[in-house]
């Protein structure tokens, strides 16, 4: 199996795919990893490939990892592909049987003629597929030649959105995201030391928000939420991590004189930027909210699903597949931040009341389930045989 990367950077779709990857090469199979870029620019952060703890636990693995060498910056333009390039391409693709493209934007890659012809299945992640630029179109181009035998919805709400973008219904199947269960878990251990680390007493009430600075994510509702809620929780903290997550990011440091205006002190009490973070369950077990306040383009939010399996209560707006997540386990929220500050207290002071339902289902998330979907689907896929549409396996 190959699987094409448009890159190396932070986010849940990277994250999940790298241990669907490792989950699959455990269970036997043979995998390649093929990066458009080594080098990424975004979130007003440089993100190498090398650097990435994707890369580094494929490669540890024994996962062989390569890339094209470009380097992504947001505000550049887009070249078509050099012969060195094409030629790197065919000499992966020749060796597989069949190809994982991670989200359609590698497939303006893997749609360049006389590349060697295999069965692409495209791993989708996200529920607004035209504003995709032009991936779309490229996926719609490589399921019109027969390239694309499949696509992976890891949620509901992806499915819905791109069968009504135009994209057959008997190729799309849905796969939730899973998590590795061992490792996001509650963990008073961990929690202790966290806090301990940031300088947070044991008692207070912590939000967590784990994003990276992007327009989805709408990190100014955040802010003026988290305004709202540190005005009236005096011990209240509000851990925010990510890639952009930092002072050096001009973006954030504006919103967040916008949101703190008249209340400086107030921000510096309570909220932490933690930028990007190699241990998201310690971050997670030590907080009792995960907090989601993205406005567009979510599917099924890798963060809910990690804070919640570590006891994190989730707190999240209405987009993508998040209320069904958090339906039983924690609060849906009109995007208005006095509605979310209150919904956070609500949160806290329910945790424990939460917790034994968080536990009863905590199957339902497994990293587990997902990867034996996964391994089912890529046999059929190697076998020519995913038309009809598969009954999900979950």
């Amino acid at each position: 199996m190959l699987s094409v990367y448009e890159g190396f950077f932070s986010g849940g779709a990277r994250i999940v795919h790298s241990d669907i990857v490792l989950g699959l090469t455990e269970g036997g199979q043979h995998h390649q990893v093929l990066s458009l870029h080594g080098e990424v620019h975004r979130e007003a952060t440089r993100q190498r490939m090398e650097d990435d703890t994707c890369y580094r636990a494929l490669t540890a693995a024994g996962v062989g990892v390569t890339s094209l060498g470009r380097t992504f910056r947001s505000t550049g333009v887009s070249v078509g592909f050099t012969g060195p390039e094409l030629a790197g391409t065919a000499r992966a693709t020749a060796g597989a049987d069949v190809v994982l493209s991670l989200k359609e934007q590698p497939l303006a890659l893997l749609n360049q003629a006389g590349l060697p012809r295999r069965p692409v299945v495209v791993c989708l992640h996200r529920s607004d597929p035209e504003n995709q630029g032009t991936a779309l179109d490229e996926l719609k181009a490589a399921i019109a030649d027969g390239t694309v035998v499949a696509c992976v919805c890891c949620a509901e709400s992806t499915r819905a959105a791109y069968r009504a973008a135009g994209i057959p219904s008997d190729l799309l199947h849905v796969i939730p995201n899973g998590v590795d269960l061992f490792r996001f878990r509650p963990d008073a251990a961990r929690r202790l030391a966290v806090r301990t680390e940031l300088g947070i007493d044991p008692a207070a009430p912590v939000v967590v928000f784990a994003a990276r600075y992007d327009g989805m994510k709408n990190v100014p509702l955040l802010l003026a939420a988290a305004r709202a809620w540190l005005g009236r929780v005096p011990d209240g903290q509000v851990l925010m991590c990510g890639a952009g997550m930092t002072a050096e990011n001009p973006g954030l440091t504006t919103d967040l004189a916008t949101a703190f205006q008249g209340a400086t002190r107030l921000a510096d009490r309570g909220v932490r930027l933690l930028g990007v973070r190699r241990d998201m369950e310690m971050l997670y077990a030590a907080s009792d909210v995960v907090a989601l306040t993205s406005a567009w383009g979510e599917a099924a939010p890798l963060c809910l699903i990690e804070g919640m399996m570590c006891g994190a209560v989730p707190v999240a707006t209405d987009v993508g597949d998040s209320a069904a997540i958090v339906a039983g386990h924690g609060l849906v929220t009109a995007p208005d931040p006095e509605v979310i500050a209150a919904a956070w207290s609500q949160a806290v002071a329910a945790r424990a009341d939460l917790a034994p339902a968080l536990a009863a289902h905590r199957e339902r998330f497994s990293r587990t389930r997902m990867i034996a979907s996964y391994a089912a689907l890529l046999d059929r896929a190697a076998a020519g045989a995913t038309r009809p549409a598969l009954p999900d396996l979950f």
